[in-house]
């Protein structure tokens, strides 16, 4: 049986961006899909949420750096935020692409209503996915 090709989503935190784009590969793509940080933090609340309005619980994904990657030989790497492209560790074998998107985090920081919030987060989650859904263009 031949092996999936693997492939590697790489953010700042590896709390939101990237682990929603891990998710959503790992349903819509026939690729291993991992997500990894420059540096590590904690998975983001708000993007378990708005994953599981789409039916993707990524409640068990934990944020971790490249450093904790077992395995660095992945097909693709995608930086999603401009941080993780110019700090992208030259350790993997892959094509590095950069892919950027808006941090909801960021975005959202000085809002308190959480139905604006979490719009913010719904309106990355669908880029993310659209990108994901159509990645046979990037690569």
């Amino acid at each position: 049986m031949r092996e999936l090709k693997k492939i590697l989503f790489l953010c700042t935190g590896n709390s939101c961006r990237s682990q929603m784009a891990e998710g959503i590969a790992k349903k819509f793509t026939c690729f291993q899909a991992f997500s990894a940080g420059t540096k590590k933090s904690e998975l983001d609340l708000y993007a378990v949420k708005v994953m599981s309005e789409i039916k993707i619980d990524i409640s068990d994904q934990f944020s971790k750096t490249v450093n904790e990657l077992e395995d660095k030989d992945f097909e693709y790497v995608f930086t999603l935020c401009s941080d993780a492209e110019e700090n992208c560790p030259i350790l993997f074998k892959g094509k590095t692409i950069h892919i950027g998107f808006e941090d909801p985090p960021k975005l959202s920081e000085k809002i308190y209503d959480d139905l604006k919030k979490l719009n913010i987060y719904r309106k990355v989650r669908d880029e993310i996915l659209d990108f994901i859904l159509n990645i046979s263009n990037y690569i």
